[in-house]
């Protein structure tokens, strides 16, 4: 069994040509894997992990690609389930510069796990279930909520990405809503300053990571793109620097900085409650270097690296 699993959203990304132009402008469109949760899966492969994912694609084209890059990864899909009537979920991306998308995003499978879709007791045999915000804003949130809610009461770990994408809610009272319930069972949690504000009213990450901790989250980590990252656990919190690369698209650089993450945690220590400021920060170095890496390739999935070139890249500077 695997010691991580990502559940959630696998997605094709529907990117716009030529770079740079508005969605409306685009001569053509390229499909490339994607998702939120599939690219967290990729980047643990990459990183050296075992790792599982779950989640629900369409049977069609863009469902094989998700399906036979997933496993050309290395990610074990033994549960990713196949809808044989509802399309796989597709977003439509325009990169109107490295640091900034725009979407569009089509409802399909992934947002629709049912009960039936999870297997509880391949969730509980993890050490880490990682899963994000995403996943609830469809017909598969009761189901999601509470395979999450069994396995942390198995004494798994879980983490979580307060991913925040607004057309996906009814609007932003509802997303607010929907991701903080999310945190109920959560240990770790990943988010950006935008959600900050969203879930606890303050951009400031000391502020709004006590917020979130006086919620039961164990160890919160607010990503601040080319300012760094913070982490709070309660027992110590504090910045860590970018690393300064010339960014060619950020599009998965969440996803790899909290595969970076949730890879030392499980090296390190599955109580991140106990980890002291040393440790914390060579994590979050390590996430801010698998972040930063991604953010020199294109391509979200494509873009994560390999253990190695982290290793290296953040041992030069």
């Amino acid at each position: 069994m695997p010691d991580i699993i990502s559940l959630g959203e696998a997605v094709v990304d529907l990117f716009a040509s030529p770079a740079g132009v508005a969605l409306e402008e685009a001569d053509s469109f390229s499909p490339e894997p994607g998702g939120a949760s599939a690219n967290v899966a990729v980047a643990l492969a990459r990183l050296g992990v075992d790792i599982g994912f779950v989640g629900l694609i369409g049977d069609d084209p863009f469902g094989s690609l998700l399906s036979k890059r997933l496993k050309f990864e290395g990610v074990d899909t033994g549960h990713l389930r196949v809808h044989a009537d509802i399309p796989t979920m597709i977003a439509l991306v325009a990169l109107s510069s490295p640091r900034d998308q725009d979407f569009i995003i089509y409802r399909g499978a992934a947002l629709k796990l049912s009960t039936a879709d999870l297997d509880l007791s391949y969730l509980r045999s993890a050490k880490v279930l990682v899963f994000g915000s995403v996943s609830l804003s469809g017909e598969g949130r009761e189901a999601v909520l509470d395979a999450v809610r069994r396995a942390g009461d198995s004494g798994v770990l879980v983490a979580y990405d307060a991913n925040l994408r607004p057309a996906l809610w009814p609007d932003m009272g509802a997303a607010r809503q929907g991701i903080l319930e999310g945190l109920q069972d959560v240990a770790v949690c990943k988010l950006n300053a935008v959600e900050l504000e969203l879930l606890a009213g303050t951009d400031d990450p000391a502020i709004g990571s006590r917020l979130l901790l006086e919620r039961g989250v164990k160890l919160c980590l607010v990503t601040l793109g080319s300012g760094g990252a913070y982490f709070n656990n309660g027992r110590a919190e504090g910045h860590v620097p970018a690393f300064d690369v010339e960014a060619v698209e950020t599009t998965g650089c969440g996803d790899a900085f909290l595969a970076g993450l949730i890879s030392g945690l499980l090296e390190t220590s599955l109580q991140p409650e106990t980890l002291d400021e040393a440790s914390l920060r060579r994590l979050v170095r390590f996430a801010n270097g698998t972040g930063a890496l991604t953010a020199t390739r294109k391509g979200a999935m494509a873009a994560t690296p390999k253990r190695a070139e982290v290793e290296a890249f953040i041992s030069r500077l």
